[in-house]
Order: structure tokens, then C-alpha cells, then sequence
């Protein structure tokens, strides 16, 4: 606690150079010495599905909430719009730093644009050259972003294997929310531990949505329950679901066939709404973006800004696997011994 005190003194000493090229917006605070300094607001901007999706957002919305609670800043989010154009991002994000908040994090890939150097992130950082902003997911080149990524790939392979160590049938499932590089990713670090755990065992693949479909996939409840019915009526047992909020769906369809399903970025079988649905998550693939975030407010209030990747993976825990339910208790330990070899090394997980 400490050192997150010590923190939270550093953002507002570091709260003059905090507007984004004016004083609109900026609340004045004293300081011990009764010195005016102006408050650091932090602004965050999420991906399609918004606070509330269980999943991936609201692993974003939980590391904003501890830099409110535990950083004692204030703190402002805006939620997107299905099927929103690249401007209405580029407008949200230029809102958020030209009314004061600074720094800005953006969610999710969709930020990027389809072009990274002209994108809605790119010309928001431009336009805002004070703002210090990150992006989850993203790979904006800019002095002033830093990109949050994760090795995806890797908490993947670990839920791959637990699959192919539960099934029954020889075969298990994955459904992506939008066939993306990104969540290409999630697919092959899925089937290699699959693969590396029963080299037999037979693995299905669905994606709900591309890319010219605004990546709907993402927040599609009934889309990805019927995706998972058709994979369960083909044998599979197990699905992993890398798609949001249309995950709900998958665990439906899993607890109506009588099957099981895994969650992704955040352990959904403590954040699924209807308890019910609990009995049916094995595991989830565990993405820390709440700390991704919380750390990046935290450097950010100890002048630590650093543009550019900063990559979370198994050997940073910035991804795992979750054992709520206790259902992968049972092959724990060979879990971690495949974590510890990627670790060390000894086995290199696919992206592609």
C-alpha cells in the first residue's frame, strides 16, 4: 500500500502538465504546502461490448476501478456503439484528453482503425501531443502511446491442454468473436496445447464475425450459442470461447447439451451473471488487462511513461489460468509444468 500511496502523490504532482494543451476541464487541488495543482483525471475508452460484458472489458473496467479506489484519482469511461464508424473512436478519445483527462487508455484493437499510422488512436495522439495514451491490443507508433499487448498465444495453450486432458469425446471447440490476427492468436495457442496434450485429440473452429461486420462477434449472446450447439452436436465437450460478450451464449449452449466451456480474459465463472452457468466453466484463459491497466496509471504517476510495446506474458503473469470450481484441480500440475517450460523456453507456443 505503500508504494501505491507513494504513487498516487506522484500523479498529482504530475497534474500541471496534465491538460491537453489548455486548462478546460482541469480542477484545481492543494497540496500539502498549499501549492494549487491541477487534478489528474484519467480517461479510458472501451472496445464493442462495453462495461458489463463479463469478459474483456471488464477486466478493463476492474483496473480503472482500482485506480479510483486505490489511487484516489478521478476517473471518467465511454462505452462504444455497435457498429460505429472509426471517427466516432478518433471523436471519443478527443474528447476525453481536450476536456482534462490525461492519461487515456483505449481498449481493444479497434482503436488501431484499419490503418494503425491514420487510425482513430493515431490522429487523437496527434491532435494531443501533451496526452500520454495507451492502447490495449494495439500497435500505434507514436511518441506519446503505449501499446499494452499480451502473449495471448500462451494462456491459450494452457486452457488447450486442459481441454484435451478433459474430453471424453477426443473433441473440443473454439469460437472466435471476429476472425482477426489477434484472436488467430487465442485459436493457435488453443489447438498446440491441445495438440501437445493428446496429440489425437480433434479440434473445431468457428468464428461469429469478420472484420467488415464490425467485428459484431464480439457481442453476440445468440450467435455464439448457436455456434457452440452445432460444435457440441459434432462431439465436442469442451469449447473455448474467445469472443466477449457473445461467451454468455457458449456457456448456454454448453449447460443445454450438458457439456463444458472454457472463459476468456477474465474468470468468468466468478463474473457470469447467472449462477447457473457456473457448473458448466471448467477454467478460463486469464488476461490481466486490470493490471495492465492499474500499472500504466501507476508508471504514468511516477513519470515511468514508456512508449511503445510492453508485453504481459505467463512469465510476467500478465496471462494464466483461472481454477475457480475447482473442475481442472485434478491436472493442475501438469498445467504448470507446461507453463514452466514455456517459461524457460522449452516449448515455443505458435501465434498463427
Amino acid at each position: 500500500m505503500k508504494v501505491l500511496a507513494a504513487a498516487a502523490v506522484a500523479i498529482v504532482a504530475l497534474g500541471s502538465m496534465a491538460a491537453c494543451g489548455d486548462d478546460k476541464g482541469d480542477e484545481p487541488g492543494s497540496t500539502s504546502s498549499g501549492t494549487t495543482k491541477k487534478s489528474v483525471k484519467v480517461g479510458l475508452a472501451f472496445d464493442i461490448g462495453g462495461r458489463g460484458d463479463k469478459s474483456f472489458n471488464d477486466s478493463a473496467a476492474a483496473g480503472l476501478d482500482r485506480v479510483k479506489s486505490e489511487l484516489n484519482l478521478e476517473v471518467k469511461d465511454l462505452a462504444a456503439v455497435a457498429g460505429e464508424s472509426e471517427n466516432d473512436k478518433y471523436t471519443r478519445l478527443k474528447l476525453l484528453c481536450t476536456t482534462g483527462y490525461n492519461p487515456v487508455i483505449a481498449v481493444g484493437f479497434v482503436y488501431d482503425g484499419a490503418d494503425s499510422k491514420n487510425g482513430p488512436l493515431a490522429r487523437a495522439a496527434k491532435d494531443c501531443p501533451q496526452t500520454k495514451f495507451a492502447i490495449v491490443d494495439g500497435g500505434t507508433a507514436a511518441d506519446n502511446v503505449a501499446d499494452l499487448v499480451f502473449a495471448e498465444e500462451q494462456g491459450s495453450f494452457l486452457v488447450g491442454a486442459a481441454a484435451a486432458l478433459k474430453t471424453k469425446t477426443g473433441t473440443v471447440g473454439f469460437i472466435g468473436g471476429c476472425q482477426v490476427d489477434l484472436i488467430k492468436k487465442f485459436e493457435a495457442g488453443f489447438a498446440a496445447g491441445a495438440k501437445a496434450a493428446k496429440a489425437d485429440v480433434k479440434v473445431l473452429t468457428n468464428y461469429l464475425s469478420t472484420p467488415a461486420e464490425a467485428c459484431k462477434g464480439f457481442n453476440d449472446p445468440a450467435g455464439g450459442k448457436t455456434a457452440a450447439t452445432g460444435m457440441y452436436d459434432q462431439k465436442a465437450d469442451i469449447i473455448y470461447a474467445a469472443a466477449g460478450g457473445s461467451g454468455t451464449g457458449v456457456f448456454e449452449a454448453a449447460k443445454a447439451k450438458n457439456a463444458l466451456a472454457i472463459g476468456v480474459d477474465s474468470d468468468q465463472y466468478n463474473t457470469v451473471t447467472d449462477a447457473s452457468l457456473k457448473t458448466v466453466i471448467m477454467t478460463s484463459m486469464l488476461k490481466r488487462v486490470d493490471n495492465a491497466v492499474f500499472n500504466f496509471v501507476k508508471d504514468f504517476g511516477q513519470d515511468k511513461f514508456k512508449a511503445g510495446p510492453t508485453v504481459f506474458d505467463l512469465k510476467s503473469d500478465g496471462v494464466g489460468y483461472s481454477t475457480s470450481g475447482g473442475q481442472v484441480d485434478d491436472i493442475k500440475d501438469k498445467l504448470d509444468k507446461f507453463k514452466a517450460d514455456i517459461v524457460a523456453g522449452t516449448i515455443t507456443v505458435p501465434t498463427k
